[in-house]
């Protein structure tokens, strides 16, 4: 037994937990997502509008469930526990979802168990934040690593969802679904750490800690970033949302085309998430942020003046740089704006995704109608360099500062 014990104490099992259990984790988030629209259509036989309000609801449950657990996380309660709970609320939304096709029950119960179920992953890069800053471990770099196997999971989730929805079924797709929750719980419960609380030791003084425990709505800092991050990922949804048609429909290109570009980007992310945690010492968060939406900038660019097949290949290096950097970096930038609320820190930057999820998926559609698909890019554009500002407005100086 005390073999055992010490096997699982040991820092690189701790870390190798982490990293299957951000990928297990991400594997299940993969599995559902990409089909859902597909599920809801096909074998609950719902209109479109239905099918938008169903992402509506459970987008706006997720943010609250998501926050409401990080707020009850900083305060009170082992994060590995929470973190148990929420995968064990992802069983009961992949059961929910295999055996019932009444969309009332899956826009109620099921958006309940998923809203509690989305709170996983920030309380997973909360608990690893707090491992690494007490066992002395650089902050950024072990995130990145950590961040990139959700980067992966989501390199083979989706072929893999679909695979199993139409080679198998819905049903056997949910249960697979189920399966990896229960692999992330026993990960969890057998290797994951319990980390004492200690939010004030990376703190510099008296000042730094106030501002670190105002109400984040008097937090400049925090609403500046989180505005940033809306607004920069509102614009990478409206391409993911609008590429595909806009390849076929304005382009004429090849239909395997947006397969390819998105493969690409995904594939030059993850090394780009690696690189730029190594460089966080050097050039520091905010730097890296201007840099990584200055490629934003000349992305958005190319795509409003390139029509060639390789100019999109090649323009693909910069979709990675953008997203890779703030994608990893993002979620290191607000825990060091709020070092004593880790939980509500990292659920920020994951509500500030959802939030850009939600402008694009209600702008994509309208505009495009209207206008065409060419306006898109161009309010894309438009909205990453508002996300320049509000970055801008970032004081360079944060309540925390560890790499």
């Amino acid at each position: 037994m005390t073999n055992i014990s010490s096997f699982r104490q040991k820092q690189s099992v701790i870390f190798v937990a982490f990293l299957v259990t951000t990928f297990v984790v991400g594997i299940a988030g993969a599995l559902q997502a990409p089909t859902l629209s597909r599920f809801l259509t096909f074998d609950v036989n719902v209109n479109s509008r239905l099918v938008g309000l169903f992402f509506s609801v459970n987008a706006l449950a997720s943010i609250v469930g998501s926050f409401l657990l990080a707020k009850y996380s900083d305060k009170k309660g082992d994060r590995r526990y929470i973190v148990i709970f929420c995968c064990l609320m992802g069983v009961a939304n992949s059961i929910t979802f295999a055996f019932t096709r009444h969309y009332l029950i899956l826009i109620t119960l099921g958006v309940l168990f998923a809203a509690l179920s989305s709170a996983a992953m920030p309380q997973i890069f909360a608990l690893a934040r707090e491992y690494a800053v007490k066992t002395g471990r650089n902050v950024v770099a072990f995130n990145s690593l950590i961040r990139a196997q959700l980067s992966l999971a989501w390199v083979f989730g989706p072929p893999i969802s679909f695979g199993l929805a139409i080679n198998f079924g819905f049903t056997a797709m949910y249960l697979a679904a189920m399966g990896m929750f229960m692999v992330a719980m026993l990960f969890v419960a057998v290797f994951l750490p319990s980390v004492e609380k200690n939010p004030t030791s990376s703190i510099n003084n008296n000042l730094d800690l106030k501002v670190a425990n105002q109400p984040l709505w008097q937090n400049r800092n925090v609403l500046c970033l989180l505005l940033s991050t809306v607004f920069m990922w509102a614009a990478n949804m409206m391409y993911i949302i609008d590429m595909p048609l806009y390849v076929d429909e304005v382009l004429h290109l090849p239909d395997s085309l947006p397969g390819v570009l998105m493969g690409l980007a995904a594939g030059i992310e993850i090394p780009v998430m690696l690189i730029a945690g190594y460089l966080v010492p050097y050039l520091g968060k905010r730097n890296l942020f201007f840099i990584a939406i200055t490629c934003g900038l000349i992305f958005y660019t190319g795509l409003i003046l390139c029509t060639d097949k390789y100019a999109l290949l090649i323009l693909q290096l910069f979709n990675a740089l953008f997203i890779g950097i703030v994608a990893n970096i993002g979620i290191i930038y607000f825990q060091d704006l709020l070092p004593t609320r880790m939980g509500v820190a990292s659920t920020l930057f994951n509500n500030g995704v959802i939030f850009g999820v939600i402008i694009a998926g209600m702008l994509q559609g309208v505009l495009s109608d209207i206008y065409g698909h060419k306006i898109i890019y161009w309010v894309a554009l438009i909205m990453v360099a508002i996300s320049l500002l509000f970055c801008m407005l970032v004081k360079k100086d944060t309540a925390s500062q560890v790499n």
